[in-house]
């Protein structure tokens, strides 16, 4: 686009069987400066949301600077010179719109005759390719393959409205699931899609204010959670302090149900509630609908560990902390034993006993069965898998890596057939209900889509249910997913 451009980063990493999603967001306002610096302790707190690439914008009161990179935020922040300003935004991410390449790193930066934003995105749109195509023909130079960079052409496209006009224009015309933070020179907007699918909330630090996918970004910085944003809602924050607009108006409220179960940190409050209890009550109800007789309950960590606690409990799996994603291609090799680097069982817990092992999802099924594997070699005498979220049975085109039917084994396979499978000799899952009902808010205010096939938001050349049935992969979506 004439007198426009756009810069961002990324590359490819390791993916393993686990349902991951896109990004971590930061919007911060410190009067006085030290923004970058709160926003860096922030997104390590949120460094759990993405683990490819880091990266921060700082408004200066004049400018917008970037500094951004592939690998974790102390990898890509081992100094914050030249980052000084009141204002800036950070970002974690995973891919999902677009692989883990340098040129999709986030934020995105625009410059335009009339300003310069950057522009920090978590979620998937449904009409990516549309606007893409559109801004091509109007003759934008997009640099990169995420629906990121749409967002923020959008935006820098409209500047001269005013940055809360034009991030008003792009909510209208953007669809999907989405949380996003944009900063100017002098002033830090965050807004949801109008489902609020994608989480995020707001709050003060200091004599500021805060914005943040997750509550669990606060404490390091002393922050507090005042306010979680409203599907479709805007907040503006400058040095007037902080407002609220409605960007669009709201449609049925659609949180994703897979944040309370696995994605959000257990110390996060979401929907209401501290996660860590919601999850410790999902074992609870995973007990009651499928028990089982064993000698103790072991969870995978660490994701499982609030739902398995119980009598008797023990740790029966040690995880390495310190094996992360890698960014060199694995060998078939290196996939086949990722379960083996990353857990360590304890044959002098579980040798000759019957197990029932607490996880929170299985997509592909080559994870569950690698553990069961590996407790079974050390001993285990049986092995209950219990799962905390409900079959996955649909692709996801909010932000999840789960785009066709060929990933879902539960899709295609009964749960008897998942168990042989695996070579569990019992497999559970917690029902829908059960499920919703931990986490306590009624099930309507919720995007359960991956369970039971209820879109909030269906793409134009998303197959029905009925078609999805019939097929082996979901429309041509390789853009959706993480």
């Amino acid at each position: 686009m004439k007198g426009t451009d756009c810069d961002d980063l990324h590359q490819d990493s390791w993916h393993d069987d686990r349902p991951k999603e896109e990004c971590g967001v930061v919007g911060i306002y410190l009067p006085g400066g030290g923004a970058a610096r709160a926003t860096f302790f922030a997104l390590q707190a949120l460094q759990h949301r993405g683990q490819e690439s880091a990266g921060m914008a700082v408004g200066t009161g004049t400018e917008v600077v970037m500094r951004k990179g592939l690998g974790l935020v102390n990898s890509v922040f081992t100094n914050l010179d030249g980052l000084q300003g009141e204002f800036s935004i950070g970002h974690t991410r995973y891919s999902t719109t677009g692989g883990n390449t340098e040129s999709n790193a986030g934020p995105m930066y625009c410059i335009t005759e009339v300003g310069q934003i950057a522009v920090a995105h978590n979620g998937n749109l449904t009409n990516a390719e549309e606007l893409r195509a559109e801004l091509e023909q109007a003759g934008v130079d997009l640099t990169s393959t995420t629906d990121s960079e749409a967002i923020a052409f959008l935006i820098a496209r409209n500047l001269e409205l005013g940055v809360e006009h034009a991030v008003a224009y792009a909510m209208r015309h953007i669809k999907g699931g989405y949380a996003v933070a944009v900063v100017t020179p002098s002033s830090v907007i965050a807004f949801r899609d109008p489902n609020g699918i994608r989480p995020m909330v707001v709050g003060r630090v200091g004599e500021g204010y805060m914005v943040a996918s997750e509550s669990c970004a606060f404490a390091p910085v002393g922050g507090t959670v005042t306010h979680e944003l409203l599907p479709g809602e805007m907040a503006i924050i400058d040095k007037d302090g902080l407002r609220y607009a409605q960007g669009v108006p709201a449609s049925r409220p659609a949180l994703c149900l897979f944040e309370t179960i696995y994605f959000a940190r257990p110390d996060s409050v979401m929907a209401g509630t501290v996660l860590f209890k919601a999850r410790y009550r999902m074992g609870e109800a995973l007990a009651h609908e499928h028990p089982v007789e064993a000698d103790m309950v072991i969870p995978v960590p660490d994701s499982g560990i609030p739902a398995a606690m119980g009598i008797p409990y023990m740790e029966g799996m040690i995880k390495n902390r310190y094996i992360h994603r890698t960014f060199i291609q694995p060998s078939q090799q290196m996939r086949a034993e990722q379960v083996r680097m990353k857990l360590s069982p304890m044959r002098e817990i579980i040798e000759g006993k019957r197990l029932i092992v607490v996880d929170d999802s299985i997509v592909r099924s080559t994870t569950t069965k690698s553990i069961i594997g590996l407790l079974k070699e050390y001993g285990a005498a049986e092995v209950h898998v219990r799962i905390t979220a409900p079959p996955i049975k649909w692709p996801c085109y909010y932000g999840i890596d789960m785009q066709s039917k060929g990933q879902l084994v539960a899709a295609t396979s009964s749960v008897e057939e998942i168990a042989k499978l695996v070579n569990a000799d019992s497999l559970g899952y917690l029902s829908l209900e059960g499920c919703v009902g931990a986490v306590g808010r009624p099930i309507n205010t919720f995007c359960r889509a991956c369970f039971d096939g209820d879109y909030p938001v269906v793409p134009e050349n998303a197959p029905s249910k009925e078609a999805f049935e019939k097929q082996g992969r979901v429309g041509d979506f390789s853009a959706v997913g993480r």
